[in-house]
């Protein structure tokens, strides 16, 4: 599972990741800028809106016209922004004609983003109505709500869509202000895949960022505290489940206990039937159809989190069986047959991970703008084949306390006022 990234600065400092792959003629890549919604401050939103607007027009093209300069060379073009990075997702076509004038375009773009008013009224009215379809789905609902939980006064705590007030607050000056910040060559992260050379690597990387001032990387994030003692959160939703999220704080990326983590959480809650959550809330008891436990990483912190919806009547039956089985892995650990299973699983996975170039892009971005090891994948793949259980419990007890984690509930308030 050896790769070959190479890796270099352009000459205004964005990193550059690359792996070339030369089965099918295309490049998938993304750029990733320090800019996510941990950089809003007191405007929540601002960062998701600055990436939504990079498209909308420079000083030479509308955005009509940049739409078109992308559509017909076939271009997918993509923009997303979360926690830490806002990125713009590109796949094109490997051959010239096709490559250089996308990609020139796209550096214009990002490097010379206008931010019209009226797309950005358009653009804001669009996530205001993104936050009101949001407030009628429970599985929103309930995320926001856990992250709220277990970040607390962190910027992580924030939703990257904002808050209907804070978007209303957005002009085209706070936009330009932003922009002028973060989206320069030392804050940003380039990663490449695909038929390319090193050489066409080079100038591709270039194209893209030569339009950014060199500027500076902004700071690092303060680490996520956990919370100070066990909490309950209710949301009251009217349906005729309740939607349930137990968990806390974990780890940021590049923690040498991430491995053992990430084990025995699959041993919980991932690998489908086989997961202690799956056998004993739907096999033994019926209780839930769908139950899981989720690991994810960011640069100051992670999630841990345990959830599943269950029958309004069985609600504290559920909660009772998702605390005891993850109180029961931290105090006695996993069998031997379980962790075994676990491991293959997960070992089985990796490669289809890495299938696709899209999917090598995501893992080659994440090592890069989080200054892993170029080897990461190598090295998570020799960690999960000599972990022994008493190291995955160990590493569990060290990271996760159940008397430090939220319980978030989103459903009738009868139900979900009825359970601790």
């Amino acid at each position: 599972m050896e790769l070959s990234i190479q890796h270099w600065c352009t000459d205004n400092g964005a990193r550059v990741f690359f792996v070339a792959r030369r089965g099918l003629p295309t490049v998938d890549s993304r750029i990733a800028f320090n800019a996510g919604s941990a950089r809003d401050n007191t405007l929540p939103g601002l960062a998701r809106m600055t990436s939504n607007l990079l498209l909308e027009g420079t000083a030479e093209q509308t955005a009509g016209e940049i739409s078109q300069a992308l559509e017909q060379h076939g271009a997918r073009v993509e923009m997303r922004c979360g926690r830490d990075t806002a990125d713009v997702n590109i796949r094109c076509l490997s051959h010239q004609t096709h490559l250089g004038p996308v990609f020139q375009t796209i550096g214009e773009c990002i490097g010379g983003a206008v931010f019209p008013s009226d797309s950005v009224d358009r653009i804001r009215q669009r996530m205001i109505a993104g936050l009101a379809q949001e407030s009628t789905a429970p599985m929103e609902k309930i995320e926001k709500g856990f992250t709220e939980a277990i970040f607390g006064d962190h910027p992580y705590a924030t939703s990257p869509g904002g808050e209907s007030a804070s978007l209303q607050a957005i002009d085209p000056q706070r936009l330009r202000s932003f922009h002028g910040r973060y989206y320069v060559g030392a804050n940003t992260t380039v990663t490449l895949v695909g038929d390319l050379s090193r050489a066409q690597a080079e100038r591709t990387a270039e194209q893209l960022v030569a339009g950014l001032p060199v500027g500076e990387r902004a700071s690092a994030l303060t680490p996520v505290n956990p919370p100070s003692g066990r909490l309950v959160s209710r949301l009251p939703f009217e349906a005729e489940q309740t939607h349930v999220s137990i968990g806390g704080v974990s780890l940021p990326y590049g923690h040498e206990d991430h491995p053992a983590l990430h084990l025995g959480c699959h041993i919980l809650g991932g690998g489908g039937l086989t997961s202690i959550l799956a056998r004993r809330m739907r096999r033994e008891r019926g209780l839930s159809y769908s139950s899981a436990c989720k690991l994810t990483a960011g640069a100051a912190g992670g999630r841990f989190q345990m959830k599943t919806h269950v029958r309004n009547e069985a609600l504290s039956e559920a909660l009772s069986v998702l605390r005891a089985s993850l109180r029961e892995l931290l105090d006695q650990g996993a069998d031997t047959n379980a962790l075994e299973l676990a491991r293959e699983n997960l070992l089985g996975s990796l490669p289809l991970q890495l299938a696709s170039n899209r999917d090598l892009l995501e893992r080659i971005a994440t090592i890069g703008f989080h200054g892993l090891a170029l080897d990461d994948v190598q090295r998570f793949s020799e960690k999960l084949q000599q972990l022994d259980g008493e190291e995955v419990r160990a590493a569990m007890r060290r990271h996760l306390d159940p008397d430090l984690m939220a319980t978030v509930l989103v459903g009738p308030e009868l139900a979900i006022s009825r359970v601790e």
